[in-house]
Parts: structure tokens; sequence; C-alpha cells
């Protein structure tokens, strides 16, 4: 890697794809990146293995990724926009779900219980946030977030009553924080079932 490049930039990405073969290439460069992660942990992860296993030139990986660090930051905004996109095309548009039906997907999506179509979100995650959390980056995922759940309700056109913001943010609070939470603490498959069950409840009594 350029020694030219600073050490604040390094950490960042550089650009993100927009033709679809860059947005290929990219993709591909995600999937091999979380192989690598899962097979050799953080340690033995190099931008260089990543690229030369992707089948990418280092030179291209670079021109997005200058650093893994900078990789990984990319790989968790990746994995937050694939949520929020799954999000949006199994709960929002869809026009034949009544509102018990729209919170009950929308938690499983939130709380991790549906996720064969979503990236890979893993405990490890949360120990490498300091390499990456920018206050500003935690702030426009979290907006990113709350607006997902604007859209949510704004779909539950039978509800009793449309829930104001600060319920909305409260909801989302409980939700995504608990499972960040439990991320850490890396609760077992049958504990998370059990905890997203009791959060969906909370939502519905909350919303009815």
């Amino acid at each position: 890697m350029s020694s030219k490049i600073p050490s604040v930039t390094r950490s960042k990405p550089l650009k993100r794809p927009t033709q679809a073969r860059a947005r290929f290439t990219v993709q591909a460069i995600f999937d091999t990146y979380v192989r690598i992660w899962q097979r050799d942990g953080w340690a033995g992860l190099t931008t260089r293995a990543v690229a030369l296993e992707a089948g990418v030139a280092v030179g291209t990986l670079y021109d997005y990724f200058p650093s893994k660090e900078a990789l990984h930051s990319a790989y968790v905004r990746h994995c937050i926009e694939r949520l929020i996109q799954a999000v949006d095309v199994q709960v929002v548009e869809p026009t034949d779900l009544n509102w018990q039906q729209r919170i009950h997907l929308l938690i499983q999506l939130l709380s991790g219980m549906q996720r064969e179509e979503l990236s890979w979100f893993h405990p490890d995650m949360m120990e490498l946030e300091p390499l990456i959390a920018e206050q500003k980056y935690q702030l426009r995922a979290y907006a990113e977030l709350l607006a997902m759940w604007r859209r949510v309700m704004d779909a539950c056109t039978d509800l009793p009553q449309q829930p104001d913001e600060h319920l909305i943010e409260a909801l989302h609070l409980a939700v995504w924080g608990g499972r960040r939470y439990a991320m850490q603490l890396r609760l077992d498959e049958q504990r998370m079932r059990l905890w997203a069950a009791e959060m969906e409840a909370l939502c519905l009594a909350r919303l009815d």
C-alpha cells in the first residue's frame, strides 16, 4: 500500500461503485472478505489476500479500499444498506399485508431471524467498531434506519393510530440496540428467537 495515503484516509473507503461491473467487482470483494475473515480471523486477513482470492487486481481493490479497516467500514455500510433494502422490498412495498404482518416481518429481519439474503452480521463487528466508528457515520446509519421504520409505519395504513416520532424511535432503539447487545454477548440461536418473539409482542402491544 502506498505510504502517501494519510492514515485518516486509509480507514475509509475511497469511492463507491456506480457501474454494474464495478458493483459486481465490489460484491466479489465483500464475499471474499467475509470468507477469509471467517476462515482466518481478522489478524490473518489482508487486503492483498482478499484481492488475490477474489480474482481482482490488487490495484483495483486499493482504488476502493486502501486498507482492511476501510474494507470493513464499507462492508458494514453494505450490510446496513442490504438490510434496509430487504425491509423496503418485503415489508413496505407489498400491498396485501396487514399491519401485524408487516411488524412480524420487520422484527424478523431486524433481529436476524430471517437472514438468507442478508449480509453477514457477526459479533466480531462489535469488536472492530473502534477502528471505523466515527460518530457522523453512526448518526447517518441511525437516521437511515429510523427513516426505514417511518416508511414501515406509513405502509401500515390499517393501524388503529399512527405512532408519533418518539414512539418510533423508542421501538427502533429497543430492537436494534437489543440485537447489537445480544450479538456482543453472543447469545445462542434459541435465546435470540425467544428475544425476537418478545420484541415483536412488545411492538404489537404498543402499536395496538
